[in-house]
């Protein structure tokens, strides 16, 4: 058991430490609070960067699409719907979530093309580059329900399977509720993203995830409570 729980515990390190570099970091380098031309500007001088960020999502989907089923040869016997919800969920987000990186992808192109630079002229240059990371922004807003509905039945299982605390399976549950919540309170209430709410939301998900990360990474408990969950 504590094998499995090695393994799943390093393909969630891999998605956390890549998924905070591509969601958090190149964000945060490449912010600007000027106008399209300075947001043009600030991806051609952070090129190699906003490569990496690619990169990194990629490596965070192809580890992505492997930690649900790690963790359903660990955590399925305590609950084989709720198992097959969770790995559902998540293998449904990578196809989602690598269609998404396309528009990075475009981004590259557009800036890096010279018959582009040919064709456009630098406002429609700097409007065709907002356009796909605008799109690309809407698209990890549509990830979060994925996201969100994969840390539910996640957080059950660990709830029951008695091989990681049931503090962690809370944390977990409430992440999920809170990405299903930033998704719809993004999606129709227009204060929302200003609001002291939006900056906490997703805390209980963090909290829980890098939780759950490194219990899986110490190996879980030695014992398998799960059997008595069976037959319970």
């Amino acid at each position: 058991m504590n094998g499995n729980a090695r393994v799943a515990g390093l393909l969630y390190l891999i998605t956390v430490v890549t998924g905070m570099f591509y969601l958090g970091y190149v964000p945060s380098q490449l912010a600007t609070h000027g106008d399209a031309a300075a947001k043009l500007a600030r991806v051609l001088q952070m090129d190699t960067l906003f490569r990496l960020g690619i990169v990194a999502e990629l490596a965070c989907q192809a580890a992505f699409l492997l930690l649900p089923l790690a963790l359903y040869r660990l955590l399925g016997g305590a609950g084989r719907t709720a198992a097959v919800l969770m790995v559902a969920f998540a293998v449904a987000s990578v196809p989602v979530a690598l269609a998404n990186v396309g528009h990075r992808l475009d981004v590259l192109s557009l800036l890096g093309n010279a018959d582009y630079r040919q064709v456009f002229d630098s406002r429609q240059l700097q409007g065709e580059v907002m356009s796909h990371l605008d799109a690309y922004r809407q698209g990890l807003l549509l990830l979060e329900v994925f996201w969100g509905a994969w840390l539910l039945p996640l957080g059950f299982l660990m709830g029951r399977c008695g091989l990681l605390p049931r503090l962690l399976g809370m944390f977990l549950i409430l992440g999920g509720l809170g990405y299903l919540v930033d998704f719809l309170a993004t999606l129709l209430l227009p204060w929302y993203a200003a609001s002291a709410l939006a900056d906490y939301i997703l805390l209980p998900a963090s909290v829980g995830e890098l939780g759950t990360c490194l219990w899986l990474l110490a190996g879980a408990p030695t014992r398998t409570p799960i059997a008595a969950v069976r037959h319970a």
